[in-house]
């Protein structure tokens, strides 16, 4: 089989994936102090992420040194399961965002512990489901016109999981838009009580908008080209163009790490502890509502 230079680049892009979350799962994991609500949806992201990079380099490796249609299901299933648990596990870390700033006063509670542990469950409950469905026989390897520009997925799985997404980017989209609302009304707040001046608000604001508005497009330009391609695009298309849209879906794996743990001031004086080879896993922590991440 001739040697696809796009197939390197998604394995390249795949190594990358997995050696950066791969580092905040285990920070994560090893550290008892990062057992909050917070870092256990961003623990959920980084091992879903992980999985989505391992899948990457088994795919590649599979196709090219070990063909076989069983094992071809079982990559696909796998990155079926992991990006869709990426993307889901973007949606529990903004839900938890608007609560901890819609319901400050009891967020920090044995509610948010188990209503975390629930979202937890469902997005890998469903992200498994969706990946086990062409293992199960949903799939087009004995029907090629059944095909969709993912093979061996066929066209109504890609078409589901697309609709999914644009639930989930519409829930976000309201998510962050009550977000931005909350943050400029605490802002005016503090400005009046504290008798600041309206440049202060505006910068306060102009921050916290700036920041939501790096997350929801980074998050939109990644995966919406590839999400619009699977609901047009049909197995006669030519690769190029599925390779030209799938790989900046795989550049939000890449990307998730940096701006939702590695710009966490705990997990940031983690990793320097691990430089300096001063690691303790009872460091003192100053507690942070998910909204200042």
């Amino acid at each position: 089989l001739a040697l696809n230079p796009w197939d390197v680049v998604l394995c390249v892009s795949g190594t990358i994936i997995s050696c950066e979350n791969a580092i905040v799962v285990v920070v994560i994991f090893y550290t008892p102090a990062f057992r909050a609500p917070m870092f256990l949806l961003i623990g959920s992201l980084a091992t879903a992420d992980l999985l989505a990079g391992l899948g990457l380099i088994l795919h590649f490796a599979f196709v090219y040194f070990i063909p076989s249609e069983a094992v071809s299901l079982l990559t696909v299933g796998l990155l079926v399961t992991s990006f869709t648990a990426s993307v889901s596990s973007l949606l529990t870390i903004t839900i938890d965002r608007y609560l901890s700033l819609y319901n400050a006063l009891t967020y920090y509670s044995e509610r948010t512990v188990t209503r975390t542990y629930i979202m937890l469950i469902l997005t890998w409950g469903a992200s498994i489901c969706y990946g086990f469905l062409p293992i199960m026989g949903w799939n087009c390897l004995k029907e090629p016109s059944s095909c969709s520009i993912v093979k061996p997925l066929v066209k109504n799985h890609l078409i589901i999981l697309s609709v999914s997404f644009f639930m989930v980017f519409a829930v976000m989209l309201q998510l962050y838009v009550q977000i931005c609302k909350i943050i400029c009304r605490h802002a005016h707040q503090m400005a009046i009580q504290r008798h600041f001046l309206a440049s202060s608000h505006y910068v306060t604001t102009r921050k916290g908008i700036t920041t939501l508005a790096i997350i929801l497009g980074t998050f939109a330009s990644c995966w919406l080209p590839f999400a619009i391609y699977c609901l047009l695009g049909d197995y006669s298309y030519p690769a190029l163009y599925t390779y030209l849209t799938l790989l900046p879906a795989t550049y939000n794996s890449m990307i998730n790490p940096i701006i939702y743990a590695f710009r966490n001031q705990e997990i940031q004086k983690v990793l320097w502890a691990v430089c300096c080879g001063c690691f303790s896993s009872t460091m003192p922590f100053r507690s942070r509502s998910p909204s200042d991440v």
